[in-house]
Parts: structure tokens; C-alpha cells; sequence
């Protein structure tokens, strides 16, 4: 965040990142951004569209530090880095630029899966895109400039629920998650997940005990994995 104060009024620039995998989302956001309270905010937007565009934007040494991001959670992966979803680049931006504030969005509404994003990521905001209207991001865009933390109506009434503990897993697990639901054999993982055969049969037979899947099916992993939200 830069203070111009080379005019009589000065005006706080931020940088802003959206991330989404569909144009008219991202120019959606950029026409209430642009409108909010212009005398006293200049914003400089940047997009990508999909995690290895995401990627490569955060990584880049020329980029200047982002304010405030926008991240999809659900997104085209960027699979040579590991880079699997929206909350994937959160993790990432942590890394390259602790400071800023990031806003996860998505149409995911399972409790679970929104406390695990909450307990992993830690977001300034976290939408459910349904609840979003264009007064809704200004109203949520607002809280989070001005160092609130912003919670869609439907995530506020889910966690008022508080049902569940969250299950949580590692990245090897994500990983064999994730190819296992792209139809990957399982003597092929290796292949991907540097690990060995035996560890990924091992961390399979574990991830179907610790989601209490009654029969031996890929399938039915791979259905809970994304009912509790570790799979996207």
C-alpha cells in the first residue's frame, strides 16, 4: 500500500490480484473495485486465469507486492508445481507476500470443507459466490481494506452450526487425492507423488479408514474426499 501525497489530496494506491478461471467474473470485480471511494483509493488490478498464470505472477521477482487478492478456489490446476486450487495460491502468497490480505471465493456450501479453508488459510474474506451481489463485494471489499475480517452471510450461518472438527491432511494425501480422481492407477502415483508404492497403498488404506469408506472403491474416496472438502 503507497501513499501519494504528490497532489493537495493524497490517495492510497493498492495493488489488487484476481484470480478466476472465467472473464466476466474478473471484470465484475474490477467495476466495483474501480468504485470504491475514488477520492481517496487508486487501484491497480492485475488477473490470471488459472493457477499456472497465478503462479507465475506471484513468483515473478519484477511483480510489485500485492494489497489484497481475490482467489477462486476452484480453478485449472498447475500440476508441475502443486498447485491444485485457489487455496493452493493462498498458501503461496503467504510465502512471497505475507502481508497481504486475500478473499477466497467459492461455490462450495459443505461446513466442513469451509472450516478446513478457515483453519488452513486464515482468509481476510471467504464468500460463498452465490451470497455475491455487487453491493455485497463493495460491503465485504470495505471491512477487508479497512483490516476486518469478512465472512459471506451463507459461511456466517454455517459456522454458527459448528458441527463438525475438521479433518485435516497433508500434501502427499492432497496429492494422491488428486490423481487418484483423474482416474491415475494406483502403481502409477509414484510417477507424480515422490513418494513410494508401498506409501501411497498405505496412505490410501488411511485416508479410506480416516473417511470411514466401508468398501474398497476409488470412487467412494474420491465422492467423500470432495463432500468433506479435501478434494476440489
Amino acid at each position: 500500500m503507497i501513499i501519494d501525497d504528490s497532489n493537495d489530496q493524497s490517495t492510497i494506491k493498492n495493488n489488487i490480484l484476481i484470480v478466476d478461471d472465467h472473464p466476466f467474473i474478473i471484470q465484475g470485480y474490477k467495476n466495483a473495485i474501480t468504485r470504491y471511494n475514488p477520492k481517496e483509493f487508486e487501484f491497480s488490478i492485475s488477473s490470471a486465469k488459472d493457477c499456472k498464470s497465478a503462479y507465475e505472477l506471484i513468483t515473478n521477482p519484477e511483480t510489485e507486492v500485492f494489497d489484497i487478492a481475490f482467489l477462486d478456489i476452484s480453478m485449472p490446476t498447475y500440476e508441475e508445481k502443486g498447485i491444485m486450487s485457489g487455496e493452493d495460491l493462498a498458501k503461496l502468497l503467504n510465502e512471497y507476500m505475507p502481508n497481504c490480505k486475500i478473499i477466497l471465493l467459492t461455490m462450495y456450501t459443505e461446513l466442513l470443507k469451509i472450516k478446513n479453508i478457515i483453519s488452513s488459510i486464515n482468509p481476510s474474506g471467504l464468500v460463498i459466490k452465490n451470497d455475491l451481489t455487487f453491493d455485497e463485494l463493495l460491503f465485504g471489499f470495505d471491512k477487508v481494506i479497512n483490516n476486518e475480517v469478512y465472512y459471506s452471510q451463507s459461511i456466517q450461518k454455517m459456522m454458527d452450526l459448528d458441527l463438525y472438527e475438521p479433518v485435516e491432511i497433508d500434501l502427499f494425501d492432497k496429492q494422491i487425492l488428486f490423481h487418484i480422481s483423474k482416474g491415475t492407477k494406483t502403481e502409477d502415483i509414484p510417477q507424480y507423488v515422490p513418494i513410494g508404492l508401498e506409501a501411497v497403498e498405505k496412505r490410501i488404506q488411511n485416508l479410506k479408514k480416516l473417511l470411514d469408506i466401508k468398501e474398497d472403491s476409488d470412487i467412494e474416496l474420491v465422492k467423500e474426499a470432495k463432500n468433506k472438502g479435501l478434494l476440489f
